[in-house]
């Protein structure tokens, strides 16, 4: 393949990347706007017209947003890739430093640093505008410039050896240095993800333990019932930043945490907060957690496995704007790239994303009440402004969970 094939190749699937996506959201748009006067009817006893029409304005301003960042941002991959943006960034990293490591590093957190100012006025219009107009936002400028930094810090911490493991591996491991970066991916995900719940959330979150007596035994109870055990139940200050409402169940091992949201627990009686939290122990039961986690390790693999192949071929680079081949803009090549020919493996994820759903409502609704479950998700969908019943393309592009309709009527079913 010539390099120049490789460019119009690449055109051609932003093209059609871009256009679906836009196409998408127009489709969202019109699907919503045709109830705007009129609440589905399985809703209609609990979710009032004022609250039904909020959440469809909320999403047509979330979708006016996305709709100027994918234009936005398919620019910016432009302007980075061909447009030479990567290959200066490079060559001036290259003439600091005669170390390919190094300069790889540095190479790769100045892009990382400048994406993230590049992102900033959405992160900020999405917060302060946005969600702010809609009455979600609760987060000051303090809180916010101080979010920015702990998470710079964080990757700078984090990001810096691991990045430099990979470099190192790519350049002294020979043909197949990508098993090794794997291994190597494997081994930070899985400590990661034991590290989270303890060491790393509570750098941007306060957790207390739950202080309702009642409901902890209640929860505890549940817990029992269900066979699981877990390092303590925690209700963490979410309304430092927003109202929206959520909980989970996260880490591995004997580092395990049940997880609610301030927002949550006033909102919600003890008998739905058990439901909500039997959903999520249906995920464990079901080892939803771990079969995702292994896809992704799957998934990664063939990817660094395809990134081995390219890696060799001179087309990949200069079709892509970069005229001296390094591993380190390999690897930034094929990070910004992959989205654009990944786009339609989205549907495949996102199905059977959904059918761990209902696997897990299906194990609450056996351990706890099946109504209670359905009038905590009608909560949720109305107190964090959540359509009801979106477009089916859209939802199945973009959606990891089923449609409120088409979850609460399959919930029913399980009574």
């Amino acid at each position: 393949m010539t390099s120049n094939l490789f460019t119009l190749i690449f055109l051609i699937a932003i093209f059609i990347y871009i256009t679906i996506l836009l196409w998408l959201n127009i489709r969202q748009n019109k699907t919503i706007i045709q109830s705007f006067d009129k609440v589905p009817s399985e809703f209609r006893k609990e979710i009032t017209l004022k609250d039904h029409q909020k959440a469809i304005e909320y999403t047509q301003a979330k979708l006016k947003l996305n709709h100027f960042e994918v234009i936005f941002s398919t620019t910016i991959l432009l302007l980075w890739t061909i447009g030479g943006g990567l290959d200066y960034l490079d060559n001036i990293w290259q003439e600091q430093t005669n170390n390919i490591s190094y300069a790889g590093v540095g190479f790769i957190i100045s892009l990382i640093i400048l994406g993230s100012l590049i992102d900033l006025p959405f992160r900020v219009y999405q917060t302060f505008v946005l969600e702010q107009k809609f009455g979600f936002n609760q987060t000051n400028m303090k809180t916010f410039i101080t979010d920015l930094l702990k998470s710079a810090l964080l990757i700078l911490a984090i990001g810096l050896p691991l990045i430099y493991a990979i470099l190192y591996l790519m350049g002294i491991m020979g043909e197949y240095w990508w098993i090794y970066v794997w291994l190597v991916l494997i081994i930070f995900s899985l400590l990661i993800f034991w590290l989270y719940p303890a060491y790393i959330a509570p750098i941007f979150n306060q957790f207390k333990p739950l202080d309702n007596i009642e409901l902890r035994t209640k929860i505890n109870n549940l817990l029992g019932r269900t066979g699981f055990k877990s390092d303590g139940i925690f209700v963490m200050d979410g309304s430092k930043r927003s109202s929206h409402a959520n909980a989970y169940f996260t880490g591995i091992g004997q580092n395990k945490r049940i997880v609610f949201f301030d927002t949550l627990i006033k909102g919600m009686s003890d008998n739905e907060i058990q439901a909500i939290l039997a959903h999520e122990l249906g995920h464990c039961h079901y080892q939803h957690v771990i079969k995702r986690m292994i896809s992704s390790f799957i998934t990664s693999l063939l990817g660094l496995a395809l990134l081995g192949y390219l890696i060799n071929q001179n087309w990949f680079f200069h079709g892509l704007g970069i005229s001296h081949p390094s591993n380190h803009s390999a690897l930034i090549l094929f990070t910004l790239t992959i989205p654009v020919f990944s786009f339609f493996i989205a549907p495949i994820n996102n199905y059977l994303s959904r059918k761990h759903e209902f696997e897990a409502d299906v194990f609450a609704a056996k351990h706890t009440n099946a109504n209670d479950l359905v009038s905590s998700l009608v909560k949720l969908y109305r107190d964090n402004a959540t359509i009801l019943a979106p477009d089916y393309l859209y939802s199945y592009f973009h959606d990891s969970h089923p449609s409120a309709s088409i979850r609460i009527n399959q919930i029913k079913t399980y009574k």
